[in-house]
């Protein structure tokens, strides 16, 4: 797939198939991450990837707005060390997973992480360092139907050329 076509093909994925997410593919996933822009170069991301359905249960549990995580077969949760770009990074890392599951055929979801009540008790229930901070926490799994495209914007209402 060519990257324009995953961007205009990416979409949150929240009803998946019991079928499980091949590992090769989740390091893919990971890989992609890990290659995302990084400001002075820090990298300063670390990723977990949950396939355990108890601990997926739980998860949907913890974080009212992730309960599809128990459709999910897998999530890959995003941390980060508390540098300065440290949010910037670690969207980027996350964004890119997302576009290399479209890429894959994977259906994925971005569940918010940086600043939610639910921080400390999902950092916490994954064994994280105190010194990393929550990001992200994306579902993967096999959509159970064909993704449909939300309507967005036109661009002529969003681009502005030298000022608005």
């Amino acid at each position: 797939m060519e990257t324009l076509d995953a961007l205009a093909k990416r979409a949150s994925v929240r009803d998946y198939m019991n079928q499980p997410v091949p590992k090769d593919m989740l390091e893919k996933l990971v890989d992609a991450g890990r290659r995302a822009p990084s400001a002075r170069a820090v990298e300063p991301w670390e990723f977990v990837v949950i396939t355990e359905r108890a601990i997926l249960d739980k998860l949907a549990g913890i974080i009212s707005t992730g309960v599809f995580l128990k459709q999910a077969t897998a999530c890959i949760v995003v941390f980060c060390q508390d540098t300065k770009y440290y949010l910037e990074d670690g969207s980027a890392a996350t964004e890119n997973i997302l576009l290399a599951a479209t890429d894959l055929g994977i259906g994925t979801c971005w569940i918010a992480g940086d600043k939610k009540e639910y921080c400390e008790e999902v950092s916490k229930l994954l064994g994280a360092p105190g010194h990393l901070k929550l990001i992200s926490l994306i579902s993967v799994g096999w959509a159970t139907r064909e993704v449909k495209q939300r309507k967005r914007r036109p661009l002529d209402e969003v681009l502005h050329w030298g000022k608005f």
